[in-house]
């Protein structure tokens, strides 16, 4: 979980997949939309956006596990449609004499930036801080040879364009700091239930021991740690497992440990067997590699839970596992990105 933003983007629901068509369309709250290639949804009802989205993850299912009548729930819906959003990147292009548009990729031309003032979906404070952030750009513009990407995240500490600097982030009884730049979820409004579910389903199979493969500052480890004797988690870069490691301690979380490894080496040496644990899975949009899957199945654990940006990718390494004699016991959308076509998908998957 802590690779950057473009690394990380949501793939959602399979982009060559229809959009809705709105039993009533609603107008949209934004001027740019179908210009900005940031939303699809705004004419859509949010309720129908929800149905499209879980109708969308069964079909993904159902076309890749034919004949198992896998059960996918209702999509958990955000307590915020709009202003949810607490991490932006606007950019723009290399300047030509003159201040280029600061915004992002547009929809006509996939490789053109468009101008975007504001954006309906990011928080209000967001918006403020974009505000001044563009005029700060457009008074030393000459100052930029090159185009930029900008940054702007906000947190409970507050909004910061600064991805060096380290921010505080309140998500149920935890407290979190990591650095700005790092991925971190950026619809906070949901993701305390995201979490509690992920916790909840790695607790169900009476595992003793969890492992959180790819975690990032710690959230998903952190949340589930009281349900276990012993927490282990690992991730690539050496910043994240610093701060995963201060966040345990912040959060009196004696039973967690983190190391630095990569994912496809993350179970040799382990102190537990498999068949005692639960591990929690979210990759990257590209989804797991084959030596990392191939040595889960080896690890043999006794639940996996498998978070994922792209339910397109979940689906491809699932049918994988099916082979391997793990069973998908539930699966559950949240609607992270409202107005838009992606989401976050959790599937719980157990042995026999």
């Amino acid at each position: 979980m802590a690779e950057d933003e473009d690394a990380r983007a949501p793939e959602g629901t399979g982009e060559d997949a229809p959009l809705p068509t709105p039993s009533a369309p609603v107008a949209p709250r934004c001027a740019l939309f179908g210009t900005c290639g940031g939303c699809q949804l705004q004419h859509v009802p949010y309720d129908e956006q929800l149905a499209w989205k879980a109708a969308e993850v069964r079909r993904l299912f159902a076309e890749a596990l034919p004949g198992l009548a896998i059960a996918v729930d209702a999509c958990v819906g955000s307590p915020r449609e709009y202003g949810y959003r607490s991490k932006l990147t606007p950019h723009f292009q290399r300047p030509r004499g003159q201040v280029p548009p600061i915004g992002f990729l547009g929809t006509a031309m996939p490789r053109r930036t468009i101008d975007v003032p504001q954006c309906p979906i990011a928080t209000d404070a967001i918006n403020e801080r974009l505000t001044l952030l563009r005029a700060e750009v457009t008074a030393s513009i000459k100052a930029y040879k090159l185009g930029a990407s900008l940054l702007l995240r906000e947190a409970a500490s507050g909004v910061t364009t600064d991805g060096r600097e380290t921010v505080t982030e309140q998500v149920g009884n935890l407290t979190l700091n990591f650095a700005a730049h790092d991925f971190f979820q950026n619809n906070p409004f949901l993701l305390p239930a995201l979490a509690a579910h992920v916790a909840a389903e790695a607790r169900t199979n009476g595992a003793r021991f969890l492992v959180d493969a790819y975690c990032g500052s710690g959230l998903l480890a952190l949340t589930s740690a009281p349900g276990f004797e012993q927490v282990v988690g690992v991730e690539l870069s050496p910043s994240s497992v610093r701060w995963a490691s201060e966040n345990a301690v912040r959060n009196g979380r004696a039973n967690c440990t983190f190391t630095k490894a990569d994912a496809t080496t993350i179970f040799a040496g382990l102190p537990f067997a498999g068949k005692d644990a639960a591990v929690i899975v979210d990759p990257p949009r590209k989804g797991c590699s084959p030596a990392f899957l191939a040595q889960l199945v080896a690890f043999a654990p006794r639940a996996i839970v498998y978070v994922s940006c792209n339910p397109a990718t979940q689906v491809r390494d699932l049918v994988a596992l099916r082979a391997a004699a793990y069973r998908v016991a539930r699966v559950r959308p949240f609607d992270m990105f409202p107005q838009t076509r992606h989401l976050e998908c959790v599937a719980t998957l157990t042995r026999g």
